[in-house]
């Protein structure tokens, strides 16, 4: 259902209070909602002179140069200049991923993927070796903690897809995991329909 027309006396009116009144109070001397003042002023191309929001070139701020200070326990609660935070792991530290890998912190960037290395990754490389693109490593046996070099190799990422394919346990574990996908979507496809 369409809207109320905009008059051509509206429209100057609102040209006539835009600039100095907020779109709220326009909204209720025209009986209008601030959305339709707001959408009417962008049809019509008008902006806010002396209040739009942003500083026109040449003019400067008021707290330019100015020290901020929040108040309260503010200052007693920041982080100092050398703190670290309680969960703070030093460079050699190791830890255990989701996925059950050992890694080692070998930076101490602040970024996580990059500082926590797995350890096997680490033995091959100490080893002089490379991981070349497209390619993961594993361990032959299985055994996330046997770090030995006869114990890793390289596998292809198409060769490690088909090694972890649940199509390895036979058609009836196959057929039983693409239905559950199938009931999957259809829930999801329902939930999204009543959301």
């Amino acid at each position: 259902m369409p809207g109320r027309v905009w008059t051509t006396d509206e429209d100057a009116r609102l040209r006539e209070l835009y600039d100095t009144i907020p779109a709220s109070a326009i909204g209720k001397l025209l009986g209008r909602s601030k959305s339709s003042i707001k959408n009417r002023t962008h049809v019509l191309g008008l902006t806010k002179g002396h209040n739009s929001g942003r500083f026109d070139k040449g003019i400067t701020p008021w707290n330019k140069g100015k020290r901020y200070d929040s108040g309260g326990r503010s200052h007693e609660t920041r982080f100092k200049p050398g703190d670290r935070p309680k969960t703070y792991k030093p460079v050699g530290s190791e830890r255990v991923s989701k996925e059950g890998y050992l890694q080692r912190k070998m930076t101490d960037t602040g970024y996580p993927p990059r500082d926590w290395v797995p350890v096997h990754h680490v033995v091959w490389r100490e080893a002089g070796r490379e991981i070349p693109s497209g390619f993961r490593l594993t361990f032959r046996d299985g055994n996330k903690r046997n770090f030995s070099l006869d114990n890793l190799e390289l596998v292809s990422i198409a060769d490690m897809m088909r090694r972890n394919t649940f199509h390895n346990y036979g058609p009836e574990i196959a057929r039983l995991v693409q239905l559950r996908g199938a009931i999957t979507r259809q829930i999801n496809l329902r939930n999204d329909k009543n959301a």
